[in-house]
């Protein structure tokens, strides 16, 4: 190990007994992650990336000077970004042990959000925490956009222009030219209750040969905001009538989940065929506001 990092680790066992590099009692392994003790910030801050500023957690690889940086940022790292040495194989067990008994911040932490917790549980918390980035809620790959909640309406007006915007709590989806070839999608906004909805329509081969399409409703917004409301879509025509009524999924899950878990309106070309008109099928779409019990 780094002579450096041994002596900072002794150095904290030393000032606060709860904290040594070997303790494992509930109390102290909260401390060290959570406090606002300098020797707490001292500990964690010896896991701190030197290229991203992450925490370098289990299983910990040095350079033969005890140097380390994350596993995303020595994936794509040469030599050791400290002594320019080459990058090694070592694993550093003293700081994997460390690192077992304390809690560490979300990486989210910046954002807003304040859980500390073990090393076991960070990758499930920040998989879901609601201070995580919202992602573009278009659907499809091409657009890689990354934002704060407040700006997500913001990057929709500026770099997908022409998507239209409907107001009301009742509206009609028009999607147009529903059998084309291949994978398609149909986007439309709505506007009502003070809050922004996103409806798509998408049309993909999920299973061989077997083309179908998926309708759902994103919530632009939180998912605890979304449980607010429940929309409902509806087919109608030719005295026929197929109706699917939920809860919006908020675009933090996105709707791909949506999709994943067929957690909405799903029918295949058969079916489209039975409601459209001219290849354009229509969507009633309605948006209501639960009733608060």
């Amino acid at each position: 190990m780094n002579p450096k990092v041994r002596q900072r680790l002794r150095a904290a066992g030393r000032d606060r007994s709860g904290i040594g590099a070997t303790s494992t009692s509930s109390s102290s392994t909260a401390t060290a992650g959570g406090g606002d003790d300098c020797n707490s910030n001292d500990l964690l801050s010896l896991f701190e990336c030197p290229v991203c500023f992450d925490y370098v957690l289990p299983p910990i690889l040095q350079c033969p000077s005890g140097h380390f940086v994350c596993v995303s940022c020595r994936s794509k790292l040469n030599s050791c970004p400290i002594c320019r040495g080459p990058l090694a194989n070592i694993r550093n067990l003293a700081m994997e042990k460390v690192a077992l008994n304390i809690r560490f911040p979300c990486k989210y932490s910046n954002c807003g959000c304040t859980k500390v917790m073990i090393v076991a549980d960070k990758p499930t918390h920040e998989k879901t925490c609601e201070y995580r980035p919202y992602p573009c809620p278009c659907p499809g790959s091409a657009c890689k956009w990354q934002g704060s909640l407040d700006l997500v309406m913001q990057h929709l007006m500026m770099s997908h222009q022409s998507i239209t915007t409907l107001h009301g709590e009742d509206i009609i989806f028009l999607a147009t030219d529903i059998n084309l070839p291949g994978a398609v999608d149909w986007i439309m906004m709505q506007s009502c209750f003070e809050q922004q909805f996103m409806l798509v329509l998408d049309k993909r081969e999920k299973f061989d040969g077997h083309q179908q399409f998926f309708a759902v409703v994103q919530f632009i917004g939180t998912q605890k905001e979304s449980e607010n409301f429940t929309y409902r879509l509806e087919l109608n025509g030719n005295t026929r009538r197929l109706t699917w009524e939920a809860t919006p999924h908020s675009i933090h899950d996105g709707f791909k989940s949506a999709i994943e878990n067929c957690d909405c309106l799903v029918f295949d070309t058969s079916i489209a065929d039975l409601f459209a008109e001219r290849g354009n099928l229509a969507i009633n779409v309605t948006i209501s506001l639960k009733e608060k019990s």
